[in-house]
């Protein structure tokens, strides 16, 4: 959403903004580039982010630094939608950039540190601010309850611990049920000792409340390196797995793993779908890209919906075929960070992130401390992973798997 100058009526052609291409010769941004209007400017931004990326895909610093240069002039971490998302894009352009010296990129990052307090409470406002998690949790447990019924052990395997409201609400009905509760264990798996000690802390209290005879199993692993054997699954007990945004961390994370051949190659979907907030009388970042045709920059079926998956995926979905679990929920992104391209993945980030800070920008004022954490700690660090050619972000597509054997 922008405020101001939001009619489209008033926006320059983007023809003219692309005879205007950055070049080392213009120096300095034009003085009429501060002149514009939300759109006129949010428009242009976009014209700067994908000529940007092109000079950086190229390897032409030169060209790359004016054009970051002239971004930084319009774009701003407390402004408008645009100003906000062409902050964090800079950042991550530029940060790419800076990789290809790694002794700079180190020592410009090496007094950066994230205590995993603070990463625990920014996702903690990510789920308070935004309804996807919210909601992939209540299917989630809706499948599990229907296909559980009846069950009187019951194993939870939890593939992203992240946040125990999920399985707090399922403990909840679990005690009402009319036969009574079951045994119920919950493995979770989390790189980080310290989430899944608070994690167990909230839920072994909720179950001892709930007079729910309850086990905790924490797994400090990522899920690339999950041993299987930690999940300690056993004969008797009715199986269910939740995979919350955490498969599509098993795809390839760089450019030479996506360009060798694999014989696993993901089927290309029958389109493309896209989730956007769009307030009435109001105009989006999403609509601002709808608009942008410049230089031919279109998304196509082919860039957004097919992309080389690597091993990992196989050979950890099998494994969790051998569980054979009774129910399997999956949760993923509804959108591919994974493209072959630089271009590729900038395009599809600006699309599903432009949905997340149109979000913000109708529910959140723009000065809000809890808002300006999730976009720097959560959205800024998953960007810059995307720009790298790692994989991050998206919108929530359920899927549910029941008697999988």
């Amino acid at each position: 959403m922008l405020q101001e100058g939001s009619s489209s009526a008033t926006c320059l052609p983007l023809k003219f903004f692309s005879m205007m291409s950055a070049s080392p010769s213009l120096g300095s941004p034009h003085p009429w580039l501060k002149e514009l209007k939300s759109e006129e400017r949010g428009l242009y931004l976009i014209h700067l982010l994908l000529t940007c990326a092109n000079h950086v895909a190229d390897c032409n610093l030169e060209n790359a630094n004016v054009t970051l240069e002239q971004i930084s002039m319009l774009a701003s971490p407390d402004g408008d939608t645009m100003q906000r998302i062409a902050a964090y894009f800079t950042e991550a352009l530029a940060d790419r950039i800076l990789k290809a010296w790694p002794g700079l990129h180190k020592a410009l990052n090496s007094t950066r540190m994230v205590m995993v307090s603070e990463e625990i409470l920014v996702q903690k406002l990510f789920f308070e601010l935004f309804p996807f998690l919210k909601v992939a949790y209540i299917l989630t447990n809706q499948a599990i309850i229907e296909a559980m019924e009846r069950e009187k052990m019951i194993h939870i395997i939890d593939l992203n611990a992240a946040e125990p409201a999920q399985w707090i609400a399922l403990l909840q009905v679990l005690s009402t049920r009319p036969e009574g509760p079951p045994h119920l264990r919950i493995t979770s798996v989390h790189q980080k000792k310290e989430v899944l000690d608070q994690i167990a802390h909230r839920l072994i209290e909720e179950a001892e409340r709930l007079d729910i005879p309850f086990q905790f199993n924490p797994v400090v692993s990522k899920l690339e390196n999950l041993e299987f054997e930690k999940l300690r699954v056993k004969t008797g007990e009715a199986l269910a797995i939740s995979s919350i945004l955490q498969l599509h961390t098993l795809l390839a994370l760089d450019d030479e793993t996506m360009k060798r051949k694999s014989p696993l190659l993901l089927k290309p979907s029958n389109g493309i779908h896209l989730q956007r907030f769009h307030p009435m009388d109001q105009t989006t970042l999403g609509d601002l890209l709808e608009k942008d045709m410049v230089n031919g920059y279109t998304r196509s079926l082919e860039s957004t919906s097919s992309s080389p998956a690597s091993i990992n995926m196989e050979s950890f979905l099998k494994a969790l075929w051998n569980l054979s679990p009774k129910v399997m929920v999956v949760t993923e992104q509804d959108s591919n960070h994974n493209g072959s391209t630089l271009m590729d993945r900038l395009l599809e980030a600006l699309y599903s992130y432009a949905a997340l800070f149109d979000c913000l920008e109708s529910t959140v004022p723009r000065t809000s401390l809890e808002r300006l954490r999730v976009e720097k700690m959560l959205f800024g660090d998953e960007i810059k992973n995307i720009i790298a050619c790692c994989k991050q972000g998206g919108f929530c597509r359920v899927v549910v798997v029941q008697d999988i054997k």
